[in-house]
């Protein structure tokens, strides 16, 4: 669905008693005329989902999130490896600016 005619169901549906279901959403947008491509666009909406807002069905119809393949979010990983300026990020009270000697400079 194009955002335009997104704007335009949500313009048609802002009188709609919400939360409301896909067949309730339908329902109104019969009655305010709805034009065949939108009464289509909402034929696409879930069966089982109530929407709280017309932004959740404008969301649904525009696809603006990505669909979960599992439908669970995934765990955080562990973090690997040491943090950021390596043993002084953890120091109270680091040298600020400091520079290492480089393997170049070292003994010269």
């Amino acid at each position: 669905m194009e955002p335009a005619a997104a704007a335009q169901l949500k313009t048609l549906l802002s009188g709609v008693a919400l939360p409301a279901r896909k067949a309730e959403l339908l329902e109104y947008a019969v009655r305010q005329h709805a034009e065949p491509s939108l009464l289509g666009a909402l034929q696409t909406l879930s069966d089982e989902r109530e929407y709280e807002s017309l932004d959740e069905v404008v969301e649904e119809l525009l696809q603006v999130q990505p669909p979960r393949l599992d439908g669970v979010p995934h765990e955080p990983k562990e973090e690997s490896g040491k943090p950021p300026g390596g043993d002084a990020y953890t120091e109270l009270r680091p040298e600020p600016g400091a520079v290492r000697e480089s393997s170049r400079t070292a003994g010269t």
